[in-house]
């Protein structure tokens, strides 16, 4: 039976390229703004194209904060793509005449990408977290970035007894280091499009369904 993934739709943009590639990989995908539907998936499936707080307003709007957080409170799969990484962070420096703050879901401000050119905008290699379950089998790929905006600091250092389940953070460059991707228990995020990133996205797509 395949597993079942909604595409939660709050108004992000052109989705359509997330519900082909996750298609293709195996899944059954709904895109749907629908709380209920989000909630009861498998697997949860967030997008992000465009501002910061046009994200974080478009997601309150449609329950996002609410589905996201008891979804990971009951241990249910979330991956956050591009902006829909950034929305789980504390806030963005991202100009706006009106600013939101982000999910904090984890420590960190999304700040602009110093480089000389900018926006980030297309294909760059990762820097992959040992033990990485979502990047097995393309460590070594390059994946499609478009972006100005990044987390270019983790502070959410686990030690202790809690060492063994510490995320696992993936990093590239542009400018200055930047946090790629994310995998911390149910939540999973890139800050690349893996659904336009060629046969090495649709392999990721295919490992996360794959744990859903």
């Amino acid at each position: 039976m395949s597993a079942d993934v909604v595409v939660l739709d709050y108004g992000s943009g052109n989705v359509r390229s997330a519900v082909r590639a996750l298609e293709r990989v195996g899944a059954t995908v709904t895109l749907t703004s629908d709380p209920v539907r989000a909630l009861e998936a498998d697997g949860l499936f967030v997008p992000g194209v465009g501002n910061f707080h046009a994200c974080i307003a478009g997601l309150a709007a449609a329950h996002g904060p609410r589905i996201i957080g008891r979804r990971i409170s009951g241990g249910r799969a979330v991956l956050g793509v591009c902006v829909g990484m950034q929305a789980l962070f504390d806030g963005s420096t991202e100009p706006s005449d009106h600013p939101l703050e982000g999910l904090a879901e984890w420590p960190g401000t999304v700040e602009r990408l110093p480089a000389d050119v900018v926006p980030h905008m297309g294909w760059s290699e990762v820097e992959v977290a040992e033990g990485s379950r979502l990047f097995a089998g393309v460590e070594h790929e390059r994946f499609y970035f478009v972006h100005s905006y990044a987390v270019q600091q983790w502070t959410l250092e686990a030690t202790g007894a809690f060492a063994r389940v510490a995320p696992a953070v993936t990093w590239a460059r542009h400018g200055a280091k930047f946090v790629a991707a994310v995998e911390n228990g149910p939540l999973s995020a890139t800050q690349f499009h893996p659904e336009k990133s060629g046969d090495a996205g649709l392999h990721l797509l295919e490992n996360w369904v794959r744990d859903l």
